[in-house]
């Protein structure tokens, strides 16, 4: 049940980029087709699901028993970018076909504060922090919000491109205000949980 819990309430509720505000970058730029919008989602429900195990593990063995906590989001950021340099390179090797559709987005990964955030979060959380288990349903349903949101947001900017809007709420100005709006419906499954 707690499970359940952790996935409604990651991926709707507590959405990663439209409640805490992580991961903004990727989710106004890659949201411009539906294409790109799931190749992103997938990436980072992959790279973050894996980097938040690593360095759960990092801070519970390494860091908390030397007395470095300190360390943390340095570490954290020298994992999460070798992570996803291994994956890049284990992805050329195995799957090209992948790699191809893929290429694009896992150097955004590297940079996408909502990897780093949530491995910071799993960390700080008095649920998650005694459990790689719960950590690392929590990262893949964060992550999974994040492409939930996305695909959402690229749907309705495609359909924004068909509209008949004002030159001056072209662009970026209807994509924020898109933005916002659906922040605030995400905001009403607060009630579910």
């Amino acid at each position: 049940m707690i499970y359940i819990l952790i996935f409604i309430s990651a991926v709707f509720i507590n959405n990663v980029v439209l409640s805490q505000i992580l991961g903004i970058c990727p989710f106004l730029g890659v949201s411009k087709k539906i294409d790109t919008a799931l190749g992103m989602g997938a990436s980072v429900t992959f790279v973050m699901a894996i980097a938040t195990a690593v360095t759960f593990l990092l801070m519970q063995y390494i860091l908390i028993p030397l007395n470095l906590e300190f360390m943390q989001t340095i570490s954290f950021i020298l994992v999460i970018a070798a992570l996803v340099q291994m994956v890049e390179i284990m992805l050329k090797k195995v799957s090209p076909a992948l790699y191809q559709s893929l290429g694009v987005f896992l150097p955004l990964i590297t940079t996408n504060c909502a990897v780093l955030g949530v491995a910071i979060l799993v960390t700080k959380h008095e649920i998650y922090k005694d459990s790689l288990l719960q950590s690392v349903v929590y990262a893949t349903s964060t992550a999974i919000g994040f492409g939930v949101a996305l695909v959402i947001f690229a749907g309705i900017r495609e359909q924004l491109n068909l509209a008949n809007i004002p030159k001056a709420m072209k662009g970026m100005p209807i994509a924020l205000i898109t933005a916002g709006i659906l922040a605030m419906i995400f905001i009403g499954f607060a009630g579910i949980v």
